[in-house]
């Protein structure tokens, strides 16, 4: 990425059960009213796109207040936190309509081509970052296939929500469709079946595919969607054929498909409703992806709770690592042992933790697991305020980094008596937060994705069944 709240019975205390589907202690509705803390977070989050996004054309910043590049998959996030800014009433809709179609028409209008400069994508996918004046590629930056979907989960959730006989309302629809309708998907299929990561005009395609599970997911469901250049459906099953080798674990819990930093979890979650719907691979596991992501929350929690690195600040209550920005990259012996810190990089357990916690992590995680996700918001607001700041949390933090022994710090700075403190919140890391949170609440762009005619045409070509696929 809802499967909403687990409740606080036998589910809570069992650290998760095995479902199949919904299960019998996943509630299907949604929350309604939030926490209040939950509920300001969301708020100041949702602010941060608004404040710093260019109104003429919807280039979201991949970090700020650091000047920086445009994040495509940021985009994306904002695209799909403008409605939900309409519907707490942060904004107006016609101040959501209005900055939705200029950055639907940017996008829609920019150029493309094979060339390395003066464009802003190839085939209908768009460069990974790209430049906050001109909308074209950044530096050497790829064509990103995941970046491309993640801008496009936005952009069929803004063609959704926008549904009225406005003109503006019709315009976004007619653009979205445009756009979507043109990225050649077959074109990234170099190794079989399987979607590249990506490609660069200097030198080809990225020698790596979509395989494993990860982030990944939305990218095969759109492809094998697309209306005008689908991938056979063979792609999810080559997808799925490397999750035995790549992905299975029973490690700090339940068996699941592990991807090791919780964004895995969560980035196709934000636009696909899968609770109680199956692919062949989960159906013969007994339990849905909605599932596998609440018990990847869960992992991590045991892991922080197990804490076999001593890492400062780790327990049951404070947790969650996933790709976030660090300190930088250096070697430092702390009370006499070596550590190994590092500057953005994806963290998970056991793998490139370097102490440092990111609070979107949990937070991102709150539609999968509310009951241990609640806690560490509020625990990490009350025993680190110095990250809570304007626009929610900054984007990481290390209790364990409280010097930094004559290196060059990369991101932050060292706070007295709390240790290392991101100084920028990233786009990428801000709007799961605001997404997730809406889904735990009000369902929202759950609710109207399975109405988008992609989508399911997406999920079926899968194998997907059940659930609101067979309602």
């Amino acid at each position: 990425m809802d499967r909403r709240r687990f409740l606080l019975t036998s589910c809570a205390a069992a650290g998760g059960l095995s479902l199949t589907g919904l299960g019998a202690c996943a509630s299907t509705g949604p929350t309604g009213a939030l926490d209040p803390e939950i509920a300001e977070l969301q708020e100041r989050t949702f602010r941060w796109f608004w404040d710093v996004t260019p109104h003429a054309t919807g280039l979201t910043p991949d970090r700020w207040p650091t000047p920086s590049f445009c994040s495509v998959a940021a985009v994306g996030s904002a695209l799909t936190v403008y409605p939900i800014g309409v519907e707490n009433g942060w904004i107006t809709r016609d101040q959501a309509r209005e900055r939705t179609l200029s950055t639907v028409r940017f996008f829609h209008d920019a150029p493309q081509g094979p060339q390395a400069t003066g464009v802003s994508g190839h085939k209908g996918f768009f460069y990974h970052f790209l430049d906050m004046q001109t909308g074209h590629r950044f530096g050497t930056t790829e064509l990103s296939t995941v970046d491309t979907a993640l801008l496009l989960g936005g952009m069929l959730f803004a063609a959704r929500y926008f549904d009225g006989e406005h003109a503006d309302e019709v315009e976004i629809r007619r653009l979205v469709e445009a756009v979507y309708a043109r990225v050649e998907w077959p074109w990234a299929q170099v190794r079989g079946h399987k979607i590249s990561m990506g490609w660069h005009p200097e030198t080809g395609f990225i020698p790596h595919d979509w395989d494993g599970y990860n982030e990944g997911m939305l990218v095969i469901l759109l492809a094998m969607a697309s209306p005008t250049h689908p991938v056979d459906p063979a792609a999810w099953a080559a997808w799925c054929s490397t999750y035995d080798t790549l992905s299975w674990t029973d490690r700090w819990g339940q068996p699941y498909l592990h991807f090791a930093p919780l964004f895995g979890h969560q980035y196709s979650h934000m636009w696909v409703d899968f609770r109680g719907i199956l692919d062949p691979y989960m159906r013969d596991k007994g339990f849905d992806y909605f599932e596998n992501s609440r018990r990847a929350a869960y992992a991590q929690q045991a892991y922080a709770r197990a804490n076999t690195g001593n890492w400062t600040g780790y327990s049951d209550q404070v947790w969650g690592l996933t790709a976030c920005d660090g300190p930088g990259d250096f070697v430092l012996d702390i009370a006499g042992r070596e550590r190994e810190f590092f500057s953005y990089s994806a963290r998970g357990p056991g793998e490139r933790d370097d102490g440092t916690i990111a609070p979107t992590a949990a937070a991102a995680s709150i539609a999968f697991a509310p009951e241990i996700v609640i806690p560490c918001v509020k625990a990490m607001k009350a025993r680190y305020p110095a990250i809570y700041t304007r626009y929610g949390f900054l984007d990481a933090f290390n209790p364990t980094l409280t010097e930094t022994g004559g290196n060059d710090l990369l991101h932050g700075d060292i706070h007295p008596g709390v240790g290392w403190i991101a100084d920028d919140y990233l786009g990428i890391d801000q709007g799961p937060i605001v997404i997730m949170i809406e889904n735990h609440k009000s369902d929202l762009v759950w609710r109207l994705m399975r109405t988008d005619p992609h989508l399911r045409r997406g999920l079926e070509r899968a194998g997907f069944s059940g659930g609101w696929l067979s309602a």
